[in-house]
């Protein structure tokens, strides 16, 4: 072959090489109230391993419910705690309804979004025991009959896509893997702690339970708070923080054992201070790239960091790499950890 056709040859060459590779990444989409936006109530991403298997973590109050077109498959739905913000006791009007503030929302009361995307999906509820018991109660309601065990190889292994919305709940160190029926890699989820609280909004609760509850002004838990530890098969090790303060565990347990390559920390005031998180970040976990998610503010505007907020208070102690979860912005994180593509 002559020099010159070599040379023609080799951009198509690189081309195919990088498209090897960007099929071997894990894709990350966060999906909020305003698209190309990292807004108050934003809290949902979709995490898409290479082989296809697709989970739902924290669908919140920013999502249209079980028929939000933007959602498409989802296998597994990760919920790390019971507060209507990450379980979905409102849902979103309509996309881009009121300011990125103030999102305009309407009760999800009793159902949730999480029980209704969990039954329009079909997906697998991973979670502590307790609060998977409770969605499957909601599920029920929807589908009228009542939600089984996830069928298993084991007793921790499943195939997917499931038939029918199902029940993967499990306790704090207790791992499932889930694969494609075409493939022999599997993404394994381990729950690991959180330091917060996990108790829902009565709206969702009985009006028995609520009776009981209400002469004291008391609540209910669903277990302990969670994160969680996401293996990915191209070898990305994600830890989803959930809503917590800083706890012993994140060094000894997250960061020693599961040794972490990337992170998606939420920044919600009532779980610690801009100092608090950076230091989580930067001192115990030292991911290469860390997604940021759960502002609680108008984290962005025009998809850029907004001035004299949370974010950019954090953002600003920040020494590591960071991505923002910016609404409908697809992320792409290689098996190191690294942003790959919608970095920002």
């Amino acid at each position: 072959m002559k020099t010159g056709n070599l040379l023609r040859l080799a951009p198509l060459a690189l081309v195919a090489v990088a498209g090897i590779a960007g099929a071997q990444n894990v894709k990350i989409t966060p999906y909020g109230s305003h698209a190309g936006e990292l807004c108050n109530r934003d809290r949902a991403m979709i995490l898409e391993d290479p082989t296809g298997v697709r989970l739902l973590y924290d669908p919140g109050q920013a999502i249209l419910g079980g028929d939000d077109p933007r959602l498409g498959t989802v296998h597994v739905l990760l919920v790390s705690h019971a507060h209507g913000d990450h379980i979905g006791d409102t849902k979103l009007k309509a996309l881009g309804a009121g300011t990125c503030d103030a999102p305009e929302l309407v009760s999800a009361a009793p159902a949730t979004t999480s029980g209704e995307i969990a039954a329009a999906k079909n997906a697998g509820l991973v979670m502590m025991l307790q609060m998977a018991n409770f969605l499957g109660k909601r599920v029920e309601a929807i589908k009228g009959k009542p939600t089984p065990a996830c069928p298993a190889t084991n007793a921790s292994e499943h195939v997917v896509p499931f038939a029918t919305t199902c029940l993967a709940g499990n306790n704090l160190g207790g791992s499932r893997t889930f694969r494609m029926a075409d493939q022999s890699k599997a993404v394994e989820i381990v729950i690991v702690p959180a330091s917060h609280d996990s108790t829902p909004p009565r709206a969702l609760l009985s009006e028995a339970v609520r009776n009981t509850l209400e002469p004291d002004n008391m609540s209910i838990a669903l277990g302990p708070p969670t994160g969680y530890v996401v293996r990915f098969t191209n070898g990305l090790v994600l830890y989803l923080t959930g809503d917590t303060a800083i706890h012993a565990d994140m060094k000894a347990l997250v960061h020693d054992f599961h040794r972490p390559n990337a992170m998606a920390l939420n920044l919600g005031p009532s779980a610690g201070t801009p100092a608090g998180q950076a230091f989580i970040v930067d001192e115990l976990i030292q991911p290469a790239t860390v997604i940021v998610t759960h502002t609680n503010d108008v984290g962005t505007v025009g998809g850029k960091v907004k001035p004299n907020t949370r974010v950019s208070a954090f953002l600003n102690l920040l020494k590591r790499p960071y991505v923002l979860a910016v609404s409908g912005r697809t992320i792409e994180l290689d098996g190191a950890g690294k942003c790959a593509a919608g970095c920002g």
